[in-house]
């Protein structure tokens, strides 16, 4: 009989399961997550659903799984969705040079979590190299999100596919409105969020930098927000600076500035408005030196952070000396 696999044609014998075809194709069930004819396949199952003539498969990486360890109070921590982090930095896991290069920005960067995108499986070449070959998801958090999504209905079915494949209901939600400006489209972002939050997701929703917008999202279960800076990968910094300080004290969940930063003082400026982080991608991996970035960038996040909570001096329109006029000479 005849199957579609990753938009491939195949045939094979009758009486196959869908775990007879991932051992046959040469993958380890345990890291993937399989949808078949629009249906996402639970993992139980695989042994025991069998495949049928025309059926048509996807079969996509393993992005997801592990636990959080708890981390003490005393420490300047965040939360989301129950998880609690010390790293105020996220960071991407894409444009690196390879793998390798992209394990030591991480470390670098001291993340706590990555930011991954949900792909086919290359199922001409199942043993060829994964990302949890390099970054261990049993020690960094893994954050699905919707990269390449225009509408909301292929955002929903991506991280669907996403929670099967590693459990994770937190993930990061985008659905973008045009491919030259890759701005999100609100309408399809709002749709999506209240499906994933009815559907027990915990979204971390990109959005325009618009406070009003931001709080609909809020209200329709994101658990946090992230306001872009900048369009994503423009490297052009925090354009209004305004409406994300408006986000951030209108917010009752976290607020990270996603996308737009080129520079490790954008980072600070982000982290000086009262953000509870930042998530970056290009601006590590197209430095010249990447884990050299990483690193600049988790100085950036940190000294922004304690900026913000030493409190900025006081604007005055004229200068006030530092050093006591009294017993001038």
């Amino acid at each position: 009989m005849s199957i579609t696999v990753n938009g491939d044609h195949m045939r094979v014998r009758d009486g196959l399961t869908i775990a007879d075809l991932a051992a046959q194709i040469g993958l380890v069930a345990e890291k993937v997550a399989v949808e078949r004819n629009l249906e996402v396949v639970p993992r139980s199952t695989l042994a025991d659903v069998r495949v049928e003539d025309g059926d048509e498969l996807e079969i996509v990486h393993f992005v997801g799984g592990g636990d959080h360890q708890p981390v003490a109070q005393t420490a300047d921590t965040w939360s989301v969705a129950g998880r609690t982090f010390t790293s105020r930095l996220i960071v991407g896991t894409g444009k690196y040079k390879d793998f390798e290069q992209n394990a030591a920005a991480v470390a670098a960067s001291g993340a706590e979590i990555v930011t991954v995108a949900v792909r086919r499986v290359n199922v001409s070449d199942p043993k060829a190299p994964m990302l949890t070959d390099y970054i261990d998801p049993k020690k960094i958090t893994y954050l699905p999100n919707t990269a390449g999504c225009f509408d909301a209905d292929s955002a929903i079915r991506t991280l669907r596919l996403a929670r099967e494949a590693g459990g994770w209901d937190l993930v990061k939600l985008e659905v973008l409105g045009e491919a030259r400006t890759l701005y999100p489209d609100m309408v399809e972002t709002l749709r999506a969020t209240e499906v994933l939050a009815k559907e027990g997701f915990k979204p971390m929703v990109y959005c325009v930098d618009d406070p009003i917008a931001a709080k609909r999202l809020e209200d329709a279960g994101a658990v946090a927000i992230m306001p872009l800076g900048a369009p994503i990968g423009s490297g052009l910094g925090i354009q209004n600076l305004v409406t994300i300080r408006l986000i951030v004290e209108g917010a009752t969940v976290p607020v990270l500035v996603d996308a737009g930063v080129g520079q490790a003082s954008d980072a600070a400026v982000a982290m000086e408005l009262g953000c509870d982080g930042v998530l970056m991608n290009t601006a590590i991996a197209e430095a010249k030196d990447p884990v050299l970035m990483a690193a600049a960038m988790k100085a950036a996040v940190e000294g922004g952070r304690m900026g913000y909570l030493a409190g900025r001096m006081q604007r005055r329109r004229y200068a006030d000396p530092s050093s006591p006029l009294a017993g001038l000479i």
